[in-house]
């Protein structure tokens, strides 16, 4: 679904609120070598996130199924890296397969993507490879599309105006919401004991850099348009009429589940 948008997705997907950069690097303050999982990350959104907060000896495994992603990711990161080391794995989460033997992770983290998964595998697996007391953080913040602002309404109706009413999900395909909660495929895991996190956020958008936005998503990828320029150019009409001095606002909330091994400590 991704294809060709890893130079758009590095650009404009956001980061990590800084709040919860704080809250992930809590879980790896006991560990001098910290290994950090990371499952579908993109270009490396998390790991550029968490990157100032980790340990010069720390490790980071990025899975991911789209290889141009990683190598996105990869050349993002290594500039910043210094003593740290990465490594880049180009296979379905679930599919994870640690390439020493003893490998233990100690935080496994996923963002903005465990709708695509296979959620009951994916968690089965970090099970397998997550040291005893390391936790799972399942994280998101919606997107532009399901964001309320009046701004991001107009958008949406646009967007509905050229490709119907039902959202793409790529291609040939549409958006069906997961049918149960993170919380509930969490419940049924090993990692049962779970802790959720809200944390406020306002983000500020320029219209190009949501029109740069757009074209990373599945959503309203280029491909998708009959018109795509023809689009372009009525959806800067309308960020430019909402826009503030240039300047879009996003009022939302950063949500992150911490799941834990009953039994072990927080």
């Amino acid at each position: 679904m991704f294809d060709s948008a890893d130079r758009y997705y590095a650009r404009y997907r956001p980061r990590l609120p800084d709040h919860v950069v704080q809250l992930l690097a809590r879980e790896l303050a006991s560990a001098a070598a910290p290994t950090l999982l990371d499952l579908g990350a993109g270009t490396g959104q998390v790991a550029l996130s968490m990157l100032p907060a980790l340990l010069p000896a720390a490790h980071l495994d990025l899975v991911d199924q789209d290889e141009g992603m990683l190598r996105t990711a990869l050349d993002e990161l290594e500039p910043q890296l210094g003593e740290r080391t990465a490594t880049v794995h180009a296979v379905p989460a679930e599919k994870f397969t640690p390439a020493q033997p003893g490998y233990q992770a100690d935080l496994v983290t996923c963002c903005r993507a465990f709708h695509w998964m296979d959620r009951p595998a994916v968690l089965a697996m970090a099970d397998r490879v997550a040291a005893p007391h390391a936790a799972v953080a399942i994280m998101g913040d919606g997107s532009l599309w399901t964001h309320q602002a009046e701004w991001t309404v107009a958008l949406q109706g646009l967007i509905q105006s050229h490709l119907g009413a039902e959202r793409r999900a790529g291609a040939t395909g549409t958006y069906r919401e997961p049918g149960r909660r993170y919380e509930d495929d969490l419940a049924e895991s090993a990692f049962s004991d779970i802790a959720e996190h809200r944390i406020p956020f306002n983000r500020m958008w320029t219209p190009r850099s949501v029109l740069g936005y757009l074209r990373s998503t599945t959503f309203a990828r280029p491909d998708l348009f009959a018109d795509h320029a023809g689009f372009e150019d009525q959806a800067q009409q309308l960020l430019l009429q909402h826009a503030r001095d240039g300047v879009l606002h996003e009022d939302g909330v950063f949500t992150l589940l911490l799941a834990r091994r009953p039994g072990e400590a927080r």
